[in-house]
């Protein structure tokens, strides 16, 4: 269904006659209830759109050509021969699918190797320890680092104990809240650890509830602050280590981490259309990104984005459609680094941004989608309502404030309208046995 949202919304949008049909200097001489007439006359195509992603030959399609990806490169890390692997596989896919413009745009990328790793507590008993590293993380020495810890819930109190921290591992045991919020304590911990002289850190996984698995992601050191090391450990290591602190025990953890960081690697955005045949300078973006961290197949983060993104385009296509503006299809690279691939992008191709109408991130999990998120002008949000309308047969009609993502936030700091997809987290199990919407393979990145 989240393929139906990228195609409804990026054909309807394709296809008004007006230009610049919703961006924010619209200096379009039509009225509102033009363009919602205009919308409504669409409904045939939003049936036959329906019919063949649901009922037709692409059922299932974007789930297959994701298993197959997945399946047969793996994890896709940044700076990776995994992950270019997957890039040329992915051109050479989307040339094989007919569709135009199909080509890659060099980037530069960070290339970080997790190398060995583990946490043992040697007090108050041995006890070995799940562990993941963070991303771009240094190592510890050969020998590792054996320190007292210090737990602590959150930066205010690690403020507050500043003077028990120098010389100990300081381990985060922050409640869940929400993820977006929470996941500042992996982002920063690190910083904020070695500011007060701690000698590394451990942060409680960000998730709401765990199976005594650890998470790893993204996290930032910054310039003035020694980088220690950092890593994740599983909730319920961080809860254990809580109560044994509440109780007074000494606890001494030995960690080992064989991280390196190596010089930026050569990469690609990947990047087709559908060209526009009215207005072709004037685009509707949709994508994903292809990069994963190395700990599981990167199928829900972000291969199904990424994978109903091509498929938008495929089923136009397949549909013998010619929307008027340009459709572009663009699948990032290094994303789960802080969207460095994207970044590159919006850099080169700022100068025109004013032909971009609508930019669109699916990067949210491919679970059961109940709406848009959008980021837009209040004259912008009404059409989307409009757009959005057409789903009613599959009941996803729903349109949200805060649209944007890792990739298209410089989008959104520019003015132009942007959508991310708002998914239900846990699918019905009639949406989990329809696999036409996107894989359910678990990974162990955040």
């Amino acid at each position: 269904m989240k393929v139906l949202l990228f195609t409804f919304v990026g054909v309807h949008l394709l296809f008004l006659n007006s230009g610049k049909a919703i961006y924010r200097n619209d200096t379009s001489q039509r009225t509102f209830e033009e363009i919602k007439e205009e919308i409504a006359h669409y409904g045939d195509v939003a049936k036959a759109i329906i019919d063949l992603a649901v009922y037709g030959k692409a059922q299932n399609r974007s789930y297959e050509r994701l298993a197959l990806l997945v399946d047969t490169v793996g994890p896709r890390l940044s700076g990776s021969k995994s992950l270019e692997k997957a890039i040329q596989i992915m051109y050479q896919n989307l040339k094989e699918d007919g569709l135009e413009n199909v080509h890659l745009e060099p980037v530069k990328i960070p290339h970080w190797e997790r190398g060995e790793e583990s946490a043992v507590m040697l007090e108050p008993r041995v006890h070995r320890m799940a562990l993941l590293g963070l991303g771009g993380s240094v190592g510890t020495p050969p020998q590792g680092i054996t320190a007292e810890v210090l737990v602590v819930t959150s930066f205010d109190e690690l403020q507050r104990r500043a003077p028990e921290a120098k010389g100990k591992i300081v381990v985060y045991n922050q409640p869940y809240a929400i993820y977006f919020k929470t996941v500042e304590y992996r982002v920063r911990g690190a910083v904020e650890a070695a500011k007060v002289g701690a000698l590394a850190s451990l942060i409680r996984s960000v998730a709401s509830f765990s199976i005594y698995s650890p998470h790893t992601g993204v996290q930032e050191y910054q310039d003035g602050v020694p980088k220690i090391p950092t890593a994740c450990i599983t909730v319920e290591d961080a809860e254990m280590m809580s109560r044994m602190a509440s109780r007074g025990s000494r606890i001494v953890i030995q960690l080992k981490m064989g991280a390196k960081n190596y010089a930026d690697a050569d990469s690609f955005n990947t990047v087709a259309e559908i060209i526009g045949s009215k207005y072709p300078e004037q685009v509707v973006l949709v994508s994903g990104h292809l990069d994963s961290w190395d700990v599981g197949q990167g199928a829900m983060d972000d291969g199904g984005g990424a994978f109903i993104s091509w498929e938008a385009l495929s089923l136009i296509k397949d549909l013998g459609l010619r929307p008027k503006r340009t459709l572009r299809l663009v699948l990032w690279t290094a994303e789960e680094q802080g969207g460095i691939g994207a970044f590159q992008y919006y850099q080169s191709h700022k100068a025109n941004i004013s032909n971009y109408s609508l930019v669109m991130e699916s990067d949210g999990g491919t679970f059961l989608p109940y709406g848009l998120q959008f980021t837009g002008s209040d004259k912008a949000r009404a059409i989307m309502k409009e757009v959005m309308g057409l789903l009613q047969p599959i009941n996803v009609t729903r349109v949200f404030s805060d649209g944007g993502g890792t990739d298209i936030k410089f989008w959104v700091q520019a003015g132009v309208p942007v959508n991310l997809i708002s998914v239900e987290m846990y699918p019905t199990r009639q949406e989990s046995s329809m696999k036409f919407h996107g894989s359910r393979q678990l990974s162990q990145s955040t």
